[in-house]
């Protein structure tokens, strides 16, 4: 079976049309901005961040080679003989530790100036004394409030600070740490570098820690080296994600980073994410525990691209607007003249006289359309008249030709059934037979008439299948449900026994004592329904059998029957009428003939 293919457009009319085709050439335009914006803002997003990856990577050495700078100058004042001094010896005089305890204070004052002219690095030692050798110093639990500037504390184990015990764990090794209320005025945090400071001449005793203060400050002045735009950010932070520095005052807190931003356990990697918000860049130091993170707003980024978006929104607003003028004029120019000729194809009857004859104002297809639908209109009018008595008489010769054909079908089966009576039981019953045959010979020629009323349909039917189970020797039962209200209309004549004969030969005929016929009539709203139903066993391929009855090729000669009873309903009533088959819902089939109620015969106007 062919598939047609059919042409969606045709279901708009041609101004919605026109919309879709407006739509259509303005759509792309849209597209491409859309594409051109996205494009260009991934483009973007990528060679920022690979530059800023490049950076990341050299300010994260910047800021080591800071810290390292610290630590060699830590070294130096570790390795001084007056540092060294301060380790534990019972000689020791008290005005000889007095000595060794204004030396060393010396020596950090003096080291505790700017190294760049930016912010100065105080640097402090925190010595173990648990016999309590300086009473004169500062213990630990007045670190907090340094009196005379000194530099140098002292403390014991009860008096160790966490901070302390960091600096001593790492033996020797420098060590980022938070302090908390550090300072002159006890109110600071402040980031600073811890080292354990040892005995050269004997390894395993520590003398103490060693502290340089504000490197939140040395490390802030690196970020200051380096430009993001508007409100990206800077942060160093430990392997915890805890900010040990940055470019806004969140000194301490735990940074979040995207889901899909995950550090690995490599020396040194540099990592970005890119999410709906912001730009993560991060480099890593798995050796000493760091992170060095950028945070860059989208936002600020697509800022940069804000003149490339105007010019594309400005070229789609002019195409538009181009589009939009375009579309009017040939609105105007085509679809106006186009609208009244449809009005008047709409609402013009043939064979009515036109108000107006047609005239050639304009010289495109337009005006060739509008001529020529005028001009056909008066050609049908004229031909209407002269062809309408041929149609109606070439109706009734098809009839004829129906009728002429179905008759000898129906006289050769009834023959056939006599015939076989007569042989099975020695013309028993024969009598009975011819009786009902008259009958039907009676009721076929109905003396010309082309429609009877459906009480005559019903005798007829009745009679062929009495022949028929006679025939069969009561095979089968066939019951009758038929509203006494439809009795009176007119019915195509032969229209239930080709239905009956096919539920017969098609459904019941080897089911024996199981097999029903029901034949019912019954009224719905201005149509009338005749069902004729089996429970014929067999699987029917309904779905064929209503091809057939509409007319399509089929290589199978079968289905003649009901598709002249088909024919002649649809030439008496219109196209709306007619047979269907449809399966029922637990076994057989089921043929509806639909037809209009009517008592008498249309006349020619109606026709």
């Amino acid at each position: 079976m062919r598939v047609r293919i059919t042409n969606p457009l045709t279901r708009m009319n041609v101004r919605q049309q026109l919309i879709l085709l407006f739509l259509i050439l303005v759509s792309p335009v849209f597209l491409l901005n859309w594409y051109a914006n996205t494009k260009a803002e991934q483009i973007l997003k990528k060679h920022v961040t690979s530059a800023y990856e490049e950076l990341n990577k050299q300010n994260h050495f910047l800021i080591n080679r800071d810290i390292d700078t610290i630590s060699r100058i830590m070294t130096t004042m570790i390795q001084n003989s007056n540092t060294q001094s301060l380790s534990y010896d019972e000689k020791d005089t008290e005005f000889e530790r007095v000595v060794k305890y204004q030396e060393v204070n010396r020596l950090l004052g003096n080291n505790s100036f700017s190294l760049t002219g930016g912010e100065a690095i105080n640097y402090y030692l925190f010595v173990y004394d648990p016999n309590d050798r300086y009473p004169f110093a500062p213990s630990v639990p007045y670190i907090n409030r340094r009196n005379d500037a000194s530099s140098v504390f002292f403390y014991s184990n009860e008096t160790k600070t966490p901070w302390i015990e960091q600096a001593l764990k790492a033996k020797g090794k420098g060590v980022l740490a938070l302090i908390d209320s550090f300072g002159p005025n006890a109110d600071q945090k402040t980031l600073a570098y811890l080292r354990a400071v040892n005995s050269i001449t004997n390894g395993r005793n520590a003398i103490g820690v060693l502290i340089a203060t504000k490197m939140d400050k040395k490390i802030e002045e690196a970020f200051a080296t380096v430009s993001l735009p508007e409100g990206g950010q800077m942060y160093l932070t430990d392997w915890n994600d805890r900010i040990l520095a940055s470019t806004t005052p969140r000194m301490g807190e735990i940074l979040k980073f995207p889901d899909k931003l995950v550090t690995g356990t490599a020396i040194e990697e540099t990592l970005s994410a890119v999410t709906e918000d912001s730009i993560y860049v991060v480099h890593t130091k798995y050796g000493i525990n760091q992170k060095l993170v950028y945070t860059i707003p989208t936002q600020s980024l697509l800022q940069q691209q804000s003149a490339l978006k105007r010019v594309i929104q400005l070229i789609s607003i002019v195409y538009s607007v181009f589009a939009i003028i375009v579309m009017m004029y040939f609105w105007r120019s085509l679809m106006s003249p186009l609208r009244k000729l449809a009005m008047f194809a709409r609402s013009h009857e043939p064979g009515k006289p036109l108000s107006s004859h047609p005239t050639r104002d304009r010289n495109d297809e337009v005006g060739v359309l509008i001529y020529s639908v005028h001009n056909m209109a008066n050609r049908i009018n004229d031909m209407i008249h002269e062809h309408y008595s041929m149609e109606i008489k070439q109706k009734e010769s098809q009839l004829q030709l129906l009728y002429q054909q179905i008759n000898p079908h129906l006289l050769y089966n009834t023959l056939e059934s006599i015939y076989w009576k007569s042989s099975l039981e020695g013309n028993t019953g024969s009598a009975e037979m011819i009786k009902e045959l008259s009958k039907l010979m009676r009721i076929s020629l109905s003396r010309g008439r082309e429609l009877i009323a459906i009480e005559e349909e019903i005798e007829h039917a009745k009679a062929y299948a009495s022949l028929q189970q006679k025939r069969y020797e009561y095979g089968f039962t066939i019951r009758w449900e038929i509203d006494d209200e439809v009795l009176p209309f007119l019915i195509p004549k032969i229209t239930l026994q080709p239905l009956i004969e096919n539920a017969i030969i098609h459904g019941v005929i080897n089911m024996g004592e199981d097999g029903e016929i029901v034949v019912s009539a019954r009224a719905a709203d201005d149509r009338l329904l005749l069902v004729v139903e089996d429970n014929g066993y067999k699987e029917t391929d309904v779905a064929a059998i209503n091809r057939i009855i509409a007319g399509e090729p089929s290589e199978s000669s079968l289905g003649y029957g009901i598709r002249n009873v088909h024919k002649r309903i649809q030439l008496h009533f219109g196209s709306e009428y007619g047979l269907f088959y449809e399966a029922r819902d637990t076994e057989g089939v089921r043929v509806i003939a639909t037809i209009p109620k009517r008592t008498e015969p249309w006349t020619d106007e109606h026709q």
